[in-house]
């Protein structure tokens, strides 16, 4: 809790100052303030022992024992399946879609019932969930086979810039921002701990080389296809 209190309060001090000297005016709802922040430094508090004491020695150890057992086809399935289901799952991405579907209705993109918005909210979801998907069985590959990650990621948004061109303006900006709100609470934790344990059960890689890179996948393909969603879609 003492490492979260630090985290919180520059945050804390910045909203303070601008709040009283420079706005000039008082902190409304205090008492709610207060209680909002005690939330969040109990949340944060909660969610990293979490991740310490749950997420990470699990994708460590589910890392370890699908490279003990050897077997490529179900090492590659579950990182589908893992990329999938977290993103699906990802609060941000759930907010993202439902507001992009809220602002494609009133711009007379797609009907605005609820059932055409929840089906656009939901093709959104899982087509960044598909591409995350696939984003860690690359991910998984190139560390398998050992490829320098850089290759990955330049060629990646060289597809990122000529897409954009041929894209639909309404869904440029919801691309982008999906690459920053897939990798979040959940995703991270478990995807990074899934890469270093991997790379840490194959002779002759090196975790801190071959263990990361899997997060910068997983927020370069939902650009791509989004932009491609939006083609078909708009």
């Amino acid at each position: 809790m003492l490492g979260s209190i630090r985290d919180l309060a520059p945050i804390i001090a910045v909203i303070v100052f601008f709040q009283l000297v420079i706005i000039q005016q008082p902190l409304p709802n205090v008492l709610e303030l207060l209680v909002g922040v005690l939330f969040v430094l109990l949340g944060l508090t909660f969610f990293i022992h979490g991740l310490e004491q749950g997420l990470f020695p699990i994708g460590e150890t589910m890392a370890h024992a699908f490279a003990k057992k050897g077997s490529v086809f179900w090492l590659l399935v579950f990182a589908f399946a893992l990329g999938f289901g977290t993103t699906v799952a990802e609060p941000a991405l759930i907010a993202v879609a439902a507001e992009a579907a809220e602002v494609a209705a009133s711009g007379n993109m797609i009907a605005a019932d609820e059932a055409a918005k929840a089906s656009y909210a939901s093709g959104l979801r899982f087509t960044v969930a598909l591409s995350v998907g696939l984003a860690i069985v690359l991910g998984v590959f190139r560390i398998l086979k050992g490829w320098p990650i850089q290759y990955l990621i330049i060629g990646g948004y060289v597809l990122v810039v000529i897409l954009t061109l041929f894209a639909p303006v309404e869904i440029i900006g919801i691309a982008y921002d999906s690459g920053g709100v897939t990798t979040s609470t959940i995703t991270v934790p478990l995807v990074t701990a899934l890469g270093v344990g991997l790379a840490s059960s194959i002779k002759g890689r090196n975790p801190m080389i071959d263990g990361f890179g899997l997060i910068a996948l997983a927020s370069l393909t939902p650009m791509m296809f989004v932009m491609v969603y939006g083609m078909v879609m708009l």
